[in-house]
């Protein structure tokens, strides 16, 4: 054999021998996910099938609509109306439940019924027993028939399978009046094709002023009849339009026999939708749509692969991160085909549009780890939110199906854009990003006309005038730092002077951010537990936790609240201190340990304050008793509202003993890491390693620490240093080390620039 052929072979083995061992190195993680956590008390998590950042969330929708049902379904409740293609996951507010499907046998009803009178409706009830739920697939029996239901999806497609009883009167309901929360139908159609094709679309009205969405439904087996109905009113001919259109799909049905429904969405056209199912699902088998779903999360959960001897761990980790990745979703057709903030179709977009941008809670840390795990994800997500900009003039504040909700205080969009392109995210056009941030930030509505005039907002001319304010701050912070890379000298100096505006909030007789109505005068009564004015000076908080809202600044903070040993001071007592905020306070404000309110984002990064005055020990154990006791694996597992990833996103940040304080400068603090080895899993062969040895509930301290080998003293790591790769080694103890990380120069910073 020649000395080229033997090459050759050993090439083809090496690589062979290489592809061998990635394929054995990825993980069955899957398993670990329990869609149940945080379907209970106040998580309002999505339950049902979907693909990773999928446009597509097929799941069950019980008859309760409360606030504990924003995603429509809740632990709780054990009654199923349908199932319907889109949900949120985790908000505040509830929307969407478009494209509502239920099987049934009998008597037609086409209305959902109640809870108490289940036979004069399609509503069934079910019980947990018969659910199963994982990534890209839920199935549960209905009880009121025995039918069984199963779904998985693609990124614009929902693929249902219903299992039937023997019967001459089976049917699918098709209501396109009934949504989640807020969500009412305003305009719908339904257009029977032929006896396996229906189309159509549903307008309507919610959080989302303006929502429309477009389907096209292909049936496996032909139906026996198509009946419409605009509310009871039925049609005599094959279409229905209306505010309240209905379809009976009718079928004679054997003992077990299975019927199909492949259901494309679309915000542009049936057109597009019906090309959604044949680009995704130009076949019928169910199962290999399934393990398709399975495989995309398998991909995705393997990006970061941890190790613990904590089986709950394992399930609330791979859980949590699950959860971060249900939105943003997917708002394009597979041609590239979106429906934009202008309300025109925009054609073969050159990126994934995306909506859903829950941005005032996910910039502090879903944003961040996505700049770790989801590069690519994240141009898009910047590329989205830039779109957004040249058709409505801003950047999105809290972006739901093409709608702007104005929903939550701040211009959050600035800090993901800006630290994206600080963080060197490639497909960014660095000049229209900056040109959109301020812009955006020198609008006049929305409180900017008094930042630009008077440097504060007047509590008596806004409403949550501390809350905007203070996150205006944040955001001109990063634009500061924008400006700064790019050379933008006069624009750095003007948004650095705005990013101190926290400070006209502070008054230091008593100690606590409050509602100023003048440069004099600030707002009474004034209670930082209770204020007769916390509604209109904060948003979900108060002025303990408001206090500490300067994460772009924290040695500005630090010096404001009096130096370090007063800081530190004010800092301890958060933790223990207690106090009636009031019950209008209860729902926003959970996961309480003192005044600090972990249920809700504005607290998220406080704990790894310690850090910045040199008592990293301190943010350890907070850390470590928020991971252990405010997160478990039962549907009670979250303690406030998942907020669109970003309680979860705290969670695996933290695990893996880092978080992001300040959201825009690539700085990632080190807390607690719970899990014994953590992995990042960067692509291009690099990887990025944390373990913790003798990591333990008892030893939660860092005692000394190494990367790459050599003595690392700082309690903190640059994005950058990460993406490089390597393996960082935590020294864990049962008693805080009072040297490590806590000499001056190995404090994180958020302001000024350390090599």
């Amino acid at each position: 054999m020649n000395k080229n052929l033997k090459s050759a072979l050993f090439a083809i083995l090496g690589l062979f021998c290489l592809q061998v061992h990635s394929q054995s190195a990825k993980q069955n993680l899957t398993q670990y996910v329990d869609p149940y956590i945080g379907t209970g008390f106040h998580g309002h998590v999505f339950m049902g099938a979907n693909v990773p950042f999928g446009g597509v969330q097929l799941g069950p929708v019980n008859i309760s609509q409360g606030w504990d049902w924003c995603s429509g379904y809740h632990y709780s409740d054990p009654t199923i109306i349908g199932f319907s293609h889109t949900h949120l996951s985790g908000t505040g507010i509830g929307d969407l439940g478009d494209l509502l499907f239920m099987p049934a046998q009998g008597k037609i009803n086409l209305k959902k019924g109640t809870a108490k009178d289940m036979d004069n409706g399609y509503i069934s009830s079910f019980d947990h027993k018969d659910e199963v739920a994982k990534p890209g697939y839920y199935s549960v029996i209905l009880k009121k028939n025995g039918i069984k239901a199963e779904m998985t999806a693609t990124e614009r497609v929902g693929f249902q399978k219903y299992t039937f009883p023997a019967s001459e009167q089976s049917h699918i309901i098709l209501d396109l009046v009934e949504g989640i929360g807020w969500d009412k139908a305003a305009n719908t159609y339904i257009r029977v094709k032929n006896d396996t094709l229906i189309e159509g679309y549903r307008f309507s009205k919610g959080w989302a002023v303006d929502q429309r969405i477009y389907f096209a439904a292909i049936l496996s087996k032909p139906a026996k009849k198509i009946q419409l109905y605009n509310n009871t009113k039925e049609m005599i001919n094959k279409v229905v339009l209306g505010d309240s259109a209905k379809a009976v799909i009718q079928f004679s049905t054997l003992k077990d026999e299975v019927i199909k429904i492949k259901v494309g969405i679309s915000a542009v056209s049936s057109e597009n939708a019906l090309m959604n199912i044949k680009k995704e699902i130009p076949g019928w088998n169910f199962e290999k749509v399934t393990a398709a779903a399975d495989e995309k999360w398998n991909n995705e959960l393997n990006k970061i692969t941890v190790k613990s001897k904590d089986v709950v761990k394992m399930k609330t980790f791979y859980t949590a991160l699950y959860h971060t990745m249900i939105a943003p979703s997917t708002y394009n057709d597979s041609n590239g085909d979106y429906y934009g903030s202008d309300k025109q179709v925009h054609r073969a977009a050159g990126f994934t549009n995306l909506t859903t941008f829950s941005l005032w809670d996910t910039y502090r840390g879903a944003n961040p780890l996505f700049t770790l795990t989801q590069q690519e994800r994240v141009s898009d997500i910047v590329n989205s939110m830039l779109a957004i900009y040249q058709e409505s003039g801003h950047l999105p504040v809290w972006h739901l199906m093409g709608n702007e909700t104005y929903c939550m205080p701040g211009n959050s969009a600035i800090q993901i854009v800006v630290d994206a392109y600080l963080k060197g995210i490639k497909g960014i056009d660095g000049e229209l990003a900056f040109e959109a941030v301020k812009a955006t930030a020198m609008q006049d509505d929305r409180g900017l006309n008094y930042v630009k005039s008077l440097g504060y907002i007047p509590a008596d001319n806004l409403k949550e005038s501390v809350a905007i304010g203070m996150e205006y701050a944040i955001s001109d912070g990063a634009i500061a730092m924008m400006a700064k890379k790019m050379g933008k000298t006069e624009d750095y100096n003007y948004f650095f002077k705005r990013s101190k505006a926290y400070q006209k909030y502070y008054d230091s007789s008593t100690t606590f951010v409050r509602g100023k109505v003048s440069d004099t005068q600030w707002r009474t009564p004034f209670d930082p537990f209770k204020s007769a004015h916390m509604k209109d000076d904060f948003a979900e908080g108060n002025a303990w936790q408001y206090t500490w809202l300067a994460p772009h600044d924290v040695e500005g903070l630090v010096a404001m609240l009096g130096g370090e040993k007063t800081f530190t001071k004010k800092l301890d007592s958060l933790f223990t201190v207690k106090g009636d905020m009031g019950a209008e306070a209860s729902n926003d404000i959970t996961g309480l340990i003192g005044q600090y309110a972990h249920g809700n984002e504005p607290s998220h990064h406080i704990t790894y304050l310690y850090n910045f005055v040199g008592q990293p020990w301190k943010t350890a154990e907070k850390v470590r008793y928020i991971i252990d006791n405010l997160y478990s694996d039962k549907p009670d597992g979250l303690c406030g509202n998942e907020d669109v990833g970003q309680m979860s996103a705290w969670y695996v940040l933290s695990s893996m003993g880092i978080y992001s304080v300040n959201p825009f400068n690539g700085v990632f603090v080190f807390g607690s890491p719970s899990m014994d080895e953590s992995v990042l899993n960067l692509g291009d062969g690099k990887s990025f390693t944390v373990k913790a040895i003798n990591n333990s509930p008892e030893n939660k301290y860092i005692q000394k620490a190494t990367l790459n080998g050599k003595a690392y003293t700082k309690s903190y790591i640059l994005h950058s240093d990460i993406m490089k790769g390597g393996e960082l080694i935590f020294t864990m103890g049962a008693t805080p080390s009072k040297s490590w990380g806590t000499a001056v120069k190995d404090r994180p910073y958020s302001v000024e620039i350390k090599k």
